[in-house]
């Protein structure tokens, strides 16, 4: 029995738009884009893992809402996420005809979601874009808030924009045909929103872990539909990072990216990378007498219960990991900035962590 749908507004004035979730949803990509946008082509992009699985679907559907359609395939995985890839895309939509009546529609991960986003920010000065994530991550995340961008070898998302979508449409039963770990790695996601936000939520997931790996269908629309909401309240309060409100997301992230960067990416999953990070996060704040021991060991249980990764791969160079932190946008002033837990459900932004604090996080204190 499909769980019924929901649906979360992001209140964003004339920004504003929905996020609906529920099962079943790409078939109707095609109405939900023309109840939603004028547009007279719209390109998918997607990567070579999805398309076999879905793209078909979602351009039956556009046709069916007499939407003319086009595929745009990337190959499946962050070294995707790179600038050559939206000059190719650029010049795709380009040769099909595509101008400023066009939409994009982003079918895929956060990968896909974040470059096709930033084609659609870029192409035309800005054209409509709409978001069908197809992985947790990018349910839970990466596809709110309108976040977009490509990476350097030397930092993630340095490149980017802020470009809403006109809206977001999940279909949960997507997650059927998910790789384990991937379904794994985003859960670290979820386990952050509990963390920097909503200590019920938190407890939601711990006593439900079982329900979550399971991909109860339940529990995954509880998960999701929560998360999306959470986000969609720091959003609202902070869409351009101008009040400081919007770091919170980035609980884990200045030491998962620098995971993720000395590793190369696609090595370690992002939400891997995040986990390792909320972890040294969380020892950084325990350190610091900011957080309790209790949070932390709760905190590093559930994420090791959820088969996630809490400690980086053996052989790096915390040097090299210190250096890569240094080169992440948040840092100002040669001063890298860290979301911190000061109990769980709360959080704030600290910029008064030394090299020597932030290179201790990465290990497990000697008991």
């Amino acid at each position: 029995m499909n769980q019924p749908q929901q649906t979360v507004r992001v209140d964003l004035a004339d920004r504003a738009y929905d996020i609906v979730v529920g099962e079943g949803l790409l078939c109707e990509v095609g109405r939900f884009v023309a109840d939603r946008s004028r547009a007279t082509l719209a390109a998918v992009m997607t990567d070579s893992n999805v398309a076999p699985l879905y793209a078909e679907r979602v351009k039956e559907s556009l046709d069916a809402a007499c939407v003319k359609s086009m595929a745009l395939e990337i190959e499946a995985g962050e070294p995707s996420k790179a600038p050559a890839v939206a000059v190719r895309l650029w010049n795709e939509l380009l040769a099909a005809g595509a101008d400023r009546k066009s939409c994009v529609i982003a079918l895929g991960g956060g990968v896909v979601g974040d470059l096709a986003g930033f084609v659609a920010a870029t192409f035309g000065r800005g054209i409509d874009f709409f978001q069908v994530p197809t992985s947790l991550l990018a349910m839970v995340d990466s596809s709110v808030g309108g976040k977009v961008g490509v990476n350097l070898p030397a930092a993630k998302n340095i490149v980017g924009a802020f470009w809403q979508p006109k809206s977001v449409l999940i279909d949960t039963a997507a997650l059927d045909t998910l790789p384990r770990r991937e379904y794994l790695a985003g859960l670290s996601e979820v386990v952050k929103y509990g963390v920097i936000m909503d200590a019920d939520f938190f407890g939601y997931l711990e006593e439900f872990s079982e329900a979550i790996l399971a991909r109860d269908p339940a529990a995954v629309a509880n998960i999701v539909a929560r998360s999306c909401r959470l986000k969609a309240d720091v959003v609202e309060a902070d869409e351009t990072e101008v009040t400081g409100r919007r770091a919170i997301l980035n609980y884990g992230h200045t030491f998962g990216h620098a995971v993720e960067s000395v590793t190369g990416y696609g090595t370690v999953l992002h939400g891997e990378a995040v986990s390792i990070g909320m972890t040294a996060a969380g020892r950084l704040a325990v350190a610091k007498t900011l957080w309790d021991e209790t949070s932390l060991d709760r905190q590093t249980r559930l994420l090791a219960r959820l088969g996630l990764p809490i400690e980086t791969p053996p052989g790096l160079d915390p040097h090299r990991l210190l250096a890569a932190m240094h080169k992440d946008k948040k840092a100002t002033a040669g001063r890298i900035s860290f979301v911190l837990p000061t109990r769980l459900g709360a959080s704030r932004l600290f910029d008064d962590v030394s090299d020597e604090e932030a290179l201790a996080a990465f290990s497990p204190p000697k008991r």
